[in-house]
């Protein structure tokens, strides 16, 4: 039974809100750029972004690490640097090729993560798309006011996390501490980045067609729409995984 994610990022005050929301004092502050020593990060309250994070032992730290001093990138660099553009592909040659212990192969990993990334759609985000690869997630959402993408981020990260190791009665590492996300800058840009979502499985070789990869979901029409009910050519199931309120119980 799915859970809610809300639970893993801190404890409840005696309002019912969790300690990564909305104080009384302040919200979240966004901030446009900033990095963790991996990549930059740019959030920004009502832009699309297209967000990448991965398995723990899906890219090694070494190659990563091999890979900057090959390229000479430093921290600081803009996404749209030729560097760090160059990174990211290699990046994603390298995910796709299936390295690592793939955990996300199990489905019951990949339906915890899918239904995390569904939890909190039109409340702190507005999700266009998403595709649970092997070692790898995509997704493609509308940032709200008052929700940062890191702390989006930290929410499916250490909710998914916790229950993946029960699942696999594993301890230690899940996620990749960090994440890639770019902003969408035109129309173009976003049809580009929903076809790359939609048609990632067929690119790594798992599919053929992208209908048949059950982990894929994107808005019909490319605009903004919830993701509680998936088109049915993503041959996405949802019986066992309906929406939940706050507080764990069916509606």
């Amino acid at each position: 039974m799915m859970g809610n994610p809300e639970e893993s990022v801190g404890a409840t005050n005696q309002s019912g809100r969790d300690a990564l929301g909305p104080s009384d004092a302040s919200e979240p502050q966004h901030n446009p750029w900033h990095s963790r020593g991996y990549l930059p990060h740019f959030d920004c309250p009502g832009r699309i972004q297209s967000i990448t994070f991965r398995l723990f032992d899906s890219v090694p730290v070494k190659q990563i690490a091999r890979w900057k001093v090959e390229l000479d990138w430093h921290e600081g660099m803009p996404a749209s640097d030729p560097v760090v553009i160059k990174l990211r592909r290699l990046l994603a040659a390298y995910e796709d090729a299936g390295h690592g212990g793939c955990s996300l192969r199990d489905a019951r990993i990949a339906r915890t993560v899918r239904d995390a990334l569904r939890f909190f759609d039109g409340e702190r985000y507005r999700l266009l798309a998403f595709c649970v690869m092997p070692n790898h997630v995509h997704t493609l959402l509308e940032t709200i006011d008052g929700h940062p993408v890191s702390e989006v981020m930290h929410s499916w990260k250490s909710f998914t996390s916790k229950e993946a190791n029960k699942i696999l009665k594993a301890q230690g590492e899940f996620w990749f501490p960090d994440y890639y996300d770019r902003f969408v800058r035109d129309e173009t840009h976003l049809s580009n980045a929903r076809r790359y979502i939609v048609l990632n499985p067929v690119k790594a070789g798992l599919v053929r067609d992208p209908g048949d990869w059950p982990w894929t979901w994107c808005a019909e029409g490319g605009a903004t729409g919830s993701a509680g009910v998936p088109p049915a050519s993503t041959q996405i199931e949802d019986q066992t995984s309906r929406s939940r309120r706050p507080n764990g119980t069916k509606d």
